[in-house]
């Protein structure tokens, strides 16, 4: 693209120095431009395309993850109490804990929304290694191709990676201690199966799903939108797909 926007520069100005008007030039340059549309992408330009598409998707998304209320505030990204253990909220609730339940939430939430700050490096890291047929397979897929391929190529090294970032941002929050006093008091109550489930692995898998949910979004925004393709390159690659 650097060798085309060089040759119309030259072209210009070798008019310019012939003394051709200002409306030759326009008409010049509309020629010159319009004949140099139709030259095929290149390999290097699909690649460099969607790996830019990926991190802007990525950014945006682990910005609007990390910031407060990202999770706790979205319907589609907010972290409930663990389903599994439905249970214990149920019963916590009906004999008046509720509010010990909804702290729980919250900090459950503060501490994805902690954890999704430090995303940005771990999914990068994905994006070097996409060859060259992953981003055709990307460039010509459904729309959330680029995300679903994150998906693949992070999988259990993300999962791995993640987890004790967002252990440990659970204890900044008191997440854990909060859950702690929960399910003790539940499991304190008569009748009832003690329960301990593993609240950093339930953490980690939903604060890492909401992520692809934000990072699926700004992926389906940049192909339906030109004015999303915010960089020359952006707009030569999925333009060729309008």
């Amino acid at each position: 693209m650097k060798h085309l926007t060089s040759l119309v520069a030259v072209v210009i100005a070798v008019l310019v120095l012939a003394g051709c008007s200002e409306k030759d030039l326009r008409q010049a340059y509309q020629v010159f431009t319009e004949s140099t549309e139709d030259v095929p992408l290149t390999t290097t330009e699909v690649v460099a395309a969607l790996k830019d598409s990926l991190s802007q998707g990525i950014s945006k998304g682990a910005l609007m993850a990390s910031a407060r209320d990202g999770y706790y505030g979205n319907p589609r990204l907010k972290i409930e109490f663990p389903p599994e253990v439905s249970k214990v909220e149920e019963t916590l609730r009906k004999i008046g804990f509720g509010e010990d339940v909804d702290r729980f939430v919250k900090q459950l939430n503060r501490g994805a929304e902690k954890a999704a700050a430090q995303a940005r490096p771990i999914f990068i890291k994905a994006i070097t290694s996409m060859t060259i047929q992953d981003a055709f397979d990307i460039l010509n897929g459904a729309d959330d191709a680029a995300t679903q391929y994150l998906v693949r190529t992070t999988g259990g090294e993300l999962r791995q990676q993640f987890l004790p970032i967002v252990s440990d941002t659970l204890r900044q929050t008191k997440a854990t201690r909060y859950y702690g006093d929960i399910v003790n008091r539940y499991n304190q109550l008569p009748l009832v199966n003690d329960v301990d489930p593993d609240l950093d692995s339930y953490a980690t898998d939903r604060a890492i799903a909401g992520l692809f949910v934000l990072i699926a979004d700004e992926e389906a925004r940049i192909r339906a939108d030109p004015a999303a393709r915010t960089t020359e390159l952006l707009r030569r690659v999925f333009g060729s797909l309008d």
